[in-house]
Protein backbone atom coordinates (compact mmCIF):
# COMPACT_ATOMS: atom_id res chain seq x y z
CA UNK A 1 0.00 0.00 0.00
CA UNK A 2 1.39 3.44 -0.85
CA UNK A 3 1.94 6.28 1.60
CA UNK A 4 -0.83 8.27 -0.11
CA UNK A 5 -3.37 5.59 0.73
CA UNK A 6 -2.23 5.46 4.35
CA UNK A 7 -2.50 9.23 4.78
CA UNK A 8 -6.20 9.38 3.88
CA UNK A 9 -7.30 7.24 6.81
CA UNK A 10 -7.62 10.22 9.08
CA UNK A 11 -9.39 12.38 6.51
CA UNK A 12 -13.03 13.56 6.86
CA UNK A 13 -14.18 10.91 4.39
CA UNK A 14 -14.00 8.17 7.00
CA UNK A 15 -16.39 5.80 5.23
CA UNK A 16 -14.46 5.96 1.99
CA UNK A 17 -11.13 5.79 3.83
CA UNK A 18 -12.28 2.59 5.55
CA UNK A 19 -13.05 0.99 2.21
CA UNK A 20 -9.69 1.97 0.80
CA UNK A 21 -7.90 0.69 3.90
CA UNK A 22 -9.63 -2.66 3.65
CA UNK A 23 -9.34 -3.14 -0.08
CA UNK A 24 -6.09 -1.42 -1.09
CA UNK A 25 -3.99 -4.59 -0.64
CA UNK A 26 -6.09 -6.34 -3.27
CA UNK A 27 -5.91 -3.44 -5.74
CA UNK A 28 -3.52 -3.06 -8.63
CA UNK A 29 -1.29 0.01 -8.57
CA UNK A 30 -3.49 1.74 -11.15
CA UNK A 31 -6.61 1.05 -9.08
CA UNK A 32 -4.84 2.46 -6.01
CA UNK A 33 -4.25 5.70 -7.91
CA UNK A 34 -7.98 5.99 -8.58
CA UNK A 35 -8.77 5.22 -4.91
CA UNK A 36 -6.23 7.81 -3.73
CA UNK A 37 -7.74 10.44 -6.00
CA UNK A 38 -11.35 10.01 -4.90
CA UNK A 39 -10.39 9.83 -1.22
CA UNK A 40 -8.22 12.96 -1.35
CA UNK A 41 -10.60 15.10 -3.41
CA UNK A 42 -14.19 13.81 -3.42
CA UNK A 43 -15.59 17.14 -4.62
CA UNK A 44 -13.18 17.40 -7.52
CA UNK A 45 -13.65 13.79 -8.60
CA UNK A 46 -17.44 14.04 -8.29
CA UNK A 47 -17.32 16.65 -11.03
CA UNK A 48 -15.42 14.36 -13.41
CA UNK A 49 -16.78 11.92 -15.95
CA UNK A 50 -15.33 8.42 -15.98
CA UNK A 51 -13.08 9.53 -18.82
CA UNK A 52 -11.96 12.60 -16.88
CA UNK A 53 -11.05 10.58 -13.79
CA UNK A 54 -9.17 8.06 -15.93
CA UNK A 55 -7.15 10.89 -17.50
CA UNK A 56 -6.51 12.51 -14.10
CA UNK A 57 -5.12 9.28 -12.64
CA UNK A 58 -3.31 8.09 -15.74
CA UNK A 59 -5.41 4.95 -15.92
CA UNK A 60 -8.26 3.70 -18.12
CA UNK A 61 -12.04 3.93 -17.95
CA UNK A 62 -12.18 0.19 -17.27
CA UNK A 63 -9.83 0.65 -14.28
CA UNK A 64 -12.03 3.42 -12.88
CA UNK A 65 -15.14 1.23 -13.17
CA UNK A 66 -13.36 -1.77 -11.60
CA UNK A 67 -12.20 0.41 -8.71
CA UNK A 68 -15.72 1.72 -8.14
CA UNK A 69 -17.06 -1.83 -8.02
CA UNK A 70 -14.29 -2.99 -5.70
CA UNK A 71 -15.20 -0.12 -3.36
CA UNK A 72 -18.75 -1.47 -3.22
CA UNK A 73 -20.58 0.58 -5.84
CA UNK A 74 -22.45 -0.96 -8.81
CA UNK A 75 -20.70 1.43 -11.19
CA UNK A 76 -18.94 4.75 -11.54
CA UNK A 77 -22.18 6.71 -11.52
CA UNK A 78 -22.97 5.42 -8.02
CA UNK A 79 -19.47 6.22 -6.78
CA UNK A 80 -19.75 9.71 -8.25
CA UNK A 81 -23.05 10.32 -6.41
CA UNK A 82 -21.48 9.12 -3.15
CA UNK A 83 -18.52 11.46 -3.68
CA UNK A 84 -20.87 14.38 -4.24
CA UNK A 85 -22.68 13.58 -1.00
CA UNK A 86 -19.40 13.29 0.90
CA UNK A 87 -18.21 16.63 -0.50
CA UNK A 88 -21.48 18.31 0.55
CA UNK A 89 -21.11 16.90 4.06
CA UNK A 90 -17.54 18.18 4.37
CA UNK A 91 -18.50 21.64 3.13
CA UNK A 92 -21.52 21.93 5.44
CA UNK A 93 -19.58 20.93 8.55
CA UNK A 94 -22.13 18.29 9.54
CA UNK A 95 -21.14 15.70 12.12
CA UNK A 96 -18.89 12.97 10.71
CA UNK A 97 -20.65 9.87 9.46
CA UNK A 98 -20.40 6.49 11.14
CA UNK A 99 -22.12 4.95 8.15
CA UNK A 100 -23.20 6.67 4.95
CA UNK A 101 -26.46 7.71 6.68
CA UNK A 102 -25.61 7.71 10.39
CA UNK A 103 -23.75 10.57 12.07
CA UNK A 104 -21.86 10.52 15.37
CA UNK A 105 -24.50 12.67 17.07
CA UNK A 106 -27.59 10.78 15.82
CA UNK A 107 -30.06 9.73 18.56
CA UNK A 108 -30.06 5.99 19.23
CA UNK A 109 -33.65 5.70 17.93
CA UNK A 110 -32.48 7.07 14.57
CA UNK A 111 -29.55 4.65 14.59
CA UNK A 112 -31.97 1.73 14.99
CA UNK A 113 -34.18 2.95 12.17
CA UNK A 114 -31.31 3.62 9.77
CA UNK A 115 -29.50 0.36 10.49
CA UNK A 116 -32.73 -1.58 10.00
CA UNK A 117 -33.16 0.10 6.64
CA UNK A 118 -29.59 -0.73 5.61
CA UNK A 119 -30.07 -4.36 6.64
CA UNK A 120 -33.24 -4.52 4.54
CA UNK A 121 -31.38 -3.09 1.56
CA UNK A 122 -28.56 -5.61 2.01
CA UNK A 123 -31.03 -8.49 2.03
CA UNK A 124 -32.91 -7.13 -0.97
CA UNK A 125 -29.69 -6.65 -2.96
CA UNK A 126 -28.51 -10.17 -2.12
CA UNK A 127 -31.84 -11.74 -3.07
CA UNK A 128 -31.94 -9.83 -6.35
CA UNK A 129 -28.42 -10.89 -7.31
CA UNK A 130 -28.54 -14.51 -6.16
CA UNK A 131 -28.27 -17.00 -9.02
CA UNK A 132 -31.07 -19.48 -8.31
CA UNK A 133 -29.65 -21.99 -10.78
CA UNK A 134 -26.37 -22.10 -8.86
CA UNK A 135 -28.32 -22.15 -5.59
CA UNK A 136 -30.42 -25.09 -6.74
CA UNK A 137 -27.32 -27.03 -7.81
CA UNK A 138 -25.70 -26.39 -4.42
CA UNK A 139 -28.86 -27.53 -2.63
CA UNK A 140 -28.91 -30.76 -4.63
CA UNK A 141 -25.26 -31.45 -3.82
CA UNK A 142 -25.83 -30.81 -0.11
CA UNK A 143 -28.95 -32.95 0.04
CA UNK A 144 -27.09 -35.91 -1.50
CA UNK A 145 -23.74 -35.38 0.27
CA UNK A 146 -22.07 -38.05 2.35
CA UNK A 147 -20.65 -35.22 4.45
CA UNK A 148 -20.24 -31.45 4.24
CA UNK A 149 -17.29 -29.33 5.38
CA UNK A 150 -17.68 -25.56 5.73
CA UNK A 151 -14.75 -23.13 5.93
CA UNK A 152 -14.87 -19.59 7.31
CA UNK A 153 -12.67 -17.23 9.32
CA UNK A 154 -13.80 -14.47 11.72
CA UNK A 155 -17.35 -13.29 11.07
CA UNK A 156 -17.62 -15.75 8.17
CA UNK A 157 -16.66 -18.48 10.61
CA UNK A 158 -19.76 -17.68 12.66
CA UNK A 159 -21.85 -18.09 9.52
CA UNK A 160 -20.12 -21.40 8.80
CA UNK A 161 -21.08 -22.63 12.28
CA UNK A 162 -24.67 -21.50 11.74
CA UNK A 163 -24.94 -23.53 8.54
CA UNK A 164 -23.44 -26.69 10.02
CA UNK A 165 -25.72 -26.54 13.08
CA UNK A 166 -28.74 -26.27 10.81
CA UNK A 167 -27.63 -29.23 8.72
CA UNK A 168 -26.89 -31.33 11.80
CA UNK A 169 -30.38 -30.73 13.15
CA UNK A 170 -31.96 -32.29 10.07
CA UNK A 171 -29.77 -35.37 10.32
CA UNK A 172 -26.93 -34.51 7.91
CA UNK A 173 -23.22 -34.85 8.64
CA UNK A 174 -21.56 -31.43 8.63
CA UNK A 175 -18.45 -29.83 10.13
CA UNK A 176 -17.40 -26.18 10.43
CA UNK A 177 -13.68 -25.41 10.32
CA UNK A 178 -12.16 -22.12 11.44
CA UNK A 179 -8.71 -23.57 12.16
CA UNK A 180 -6.87 -23.49 8.80
CA UNK A 181 -4.71 -26.52 9.61
CA UNK A 182 -7.66 -28.70 10.60
CA UNK A 183 -9.57 -27.44 7.57
CA UNK A 184 -6.87 -28.64 5.20
CA UNK A 185 -6.29 -31.98 6.93
CA UNK A 186 -10.04 -32.67 6.81
CA UNK A 187 -10.30 -31.52 3.19
CA UNK A 188 -7.79 -34.21 2.24
CA UNK A 189 -10.33 -36.82 3.34
CA UNK A 190 -13.09 -35.52 1.06
CA UNK A 191 -13.95 -37.19 -2.23
CA UNK A 192 -16.66 -37.36 -4.86
CA UNK A 193 -20.03 -37.31 -3.12
CA UNK A 194 -18.86 -34.87 -0.44
CA UNK A 195 -19.38 -31.09 -0.37
CA UNK A 196 -17.02 -28.32 0.69
CA UNK A 197 -18.26 -24.75 1.21
CA UNK A 198 -16.04 -21.68 1.53
CA UNK A 199 -17.50 -18.52 3.06
CA UNK A 200 -15.44 -15.37 2.47
CA UNK A 201 -16.71 -11.87 1.78
CA UNK A 202 -13.50 -10.73 0.06
CA UNK A 203 -12.99 -14.02 -1.78
CA UNK A 204 -9.26 -13.73 -1.14
CA UNK A 205 -8.86 -15.21 2.36
CA UNK A 206 -6.01 -17.69 1.98
CA UNK A 207 -7.02 -19.78 5.02
CA UNK A 208 -10.39 -20.43 3.32
CA UNK A 209 -9.15 -20.79 -0.24
CA UNK A 210 -6.56 -23.45 0.59
CA UNK A 211 -8.92 -26.09 2.04
CA UNK A 212 -11.43 -25.44 -0.75
CA UNK A 213 -8.67 -26.01 -3.30
CA UNK A 214 -7.70 -29.28 -1.61
CA UNK A 215 -11.34 -30.43 -1.52
CA UNK A 216 -11.76 -29.46 -5.18
CA UNK A 217 -8.67 -31.41 -6.20
CA UNK A 218 -9.90 -34.48 -4.29
CA UNK A 219 -13.17 -34.54 -6.20
CA UNK A 220 -15.60 -32.96 -3.73
CA UNK A 221 -18.33 -30.65 -4.99
CA UNK A 222 -17.28 -27.15 -3.98
CA UNK A 223 -19.32 -24.02 -3.26
CA UNK A 224 -18.13 -20.45 -2.67
CA UNK A 225 -20.27 -17.88 -0.83
CA UNK A 226 -18.60 -14.54 -1.53
CA UNK A 227 -19.25 -10.88 -2.15
CA UNK A 228 -16.80 -10.86 -5.07
CA UNK A 229 -17.73 -13.38 -7.80
CA UNK A 230 -14.47 -12.71 -9.69
CA UNK A 231 -12.23 -13.31 -6.67
CA UNK A 232 -9.57 -16.06 -6.27
CA UNK A 233 -11.80 -18.41 -4.26
CA UNK A 234 -14.14 -18.92 -7.21
CA UNK A 235 -11.51 -20.67 -9.33
CA UNK A 236 -11.94 -23.70 -7.04
CA UNK A 237 -15.75 -23.48 -6.80
CA UNK A 238 -18.17 -25.58 -8.82
CA UNK A 239 -20.96 -23.25 -7.70
CA UNK A 240 -20.69 -19.55 -6.75
CA UNK A 241 -23.31 -17.84 -4.59
CA UNK A 242 -22.82 -14.07 -4.59
CA UNK A 243 -23.69 -11.87 -1.63
CA UNK A 244 -24.26 -8.13 -1.55
CA UNK A 245 -21.22 -5.86 -1.24
CA UNK A 246 -22.91 -3.46 1.13
CA UNK A 247 -21.63 -0.07 2.11
CA UNK A 248 -18.89 -0.09 4.74
CA UNK A 249 -17.52 2.45 7.20
CA UNK A 250 -15.22 2.76 10.21
CA UNK A 251 -17.80 1.39 12.68
CA UNK A 252 -19.77 -0.75 10.23
CA UNK A 253 -17.10 -2.81 8.50
CA UNK A 254 -17.52 -5.65 6.05
CA UNK A 255 -17.82 -8.09 8.96
CA UNK A 256 -21.26 -6.64 9.76
CA UNK A 257 -22.69 -6.01 6.32
CA UNK A 258 -21.40 -9.22 4.78
CA UNK A 259 -22.71 -11.39 7.60
CA UNK A 260 -26.28 -10.26 6.94
CA UNK A 261 -26.16 -11.32 3.30
CA UNK A 262 -24.24 -14.53 4.08
CA UNK A 263 -26.88 -15.59 6.59
CA UNK A 264 -29.59 -15.12 3.98
CA UNK A 265 -27.74 -17.39 1.57
CA UNK A 266 -27.19 -19.95 4.33
CA UNK A 267 -30.89 -19.92 5.20
CA UNK A 268 -31.79 -20.41 1.52
CA UNK A 269 -29.44 -23.40 1.35
CA UNK A 270 -30.85 -24.89 4.54
CA UNK A 271 -34.51 -24.52 3.56
CA UNK A 272 -33.78 -25.91 0.11
CA UNK A 273 -32.05 -28.96 1.59
CA UNK A 274 -34.84 -29.45 4.14
CA UNK A 275 -37.35 -29.47 1.27
CA UNK A 276 -35.35 -32.05 -0.69
CA UNK A 277 -34.88 -34.31 2.34
CA UNK A 278 -38.20 -33.64 4.06
CA UNK A 279 -39.04 -37.25 4.92
CA UNK A 280 -35.85 -37.52 6.96
CA UNK A 281 -35.44 -33.86 7.89
CA UNK A 282 -38.84 -33.41 9.57
CA UNK A 283 -38.49 -36.24 12.11
CA UNK A 284 -34.84 -35.34 12.74
CA UNK A 285 -35.78 -31.74 13.48
CA UNK A 286 -38.63 -32.86 15.73
CA UNK A 287 -36.28 -35.18 17.60
CA UNK A 288 -33.76 -32.40 18.17
CA UNK A 289 -36.49 -30.12 19.51
CA UNK A 290 -37.69 -32.87 21.86
CA UNK A 291 -34.16 -33.60 23.07
CA UNK A 292 -33.73 -29.96 24.10
CA UNK A 293 -37.29 -29.27 25.29
CA UNK A 294 -36.56 -29.95 28.96
CA UNK A 295 -33.89 -27.23 28.95
CA UNK A 296 -36.50 -24.63 28.06
CA UNK A 297 -39.19 -25.63 30.54
CA UNK A 298 -39.58 -23.61 33.72
CA UNK A 299 -37.81 -25.14 36.69
CA UNK A 300 -40.17 -26.52 39.37
CA UNK A 301 -40.62 -24.29 42.41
Amino acid sequence: MTQDVKEIFGSPGGSLAAKVRTLAPSMTRSMQRVAEAVAHDPAGCAALTVTGLAELTGTSEATVVRTARLLGYPGYRDLRLALAGLAAQQQSGRAPAITTDIAVDDPIADVVTKLAYEEQQTLADTAAGLDTVQLGAAVTALADARRTDVYGIGASGLVAQDLTQKLLRIGLIAHAHSDPHLAVTNAVQLRSGDVAIAITHSGSTGDVIEPLRVAFEHGATTVAITGRPDSPVTQYADHVLATSTSRESELRPAAMSSRTSQLLVVDCLFVGVAQRTYENAAPALAASYEALAHRHRSAPR
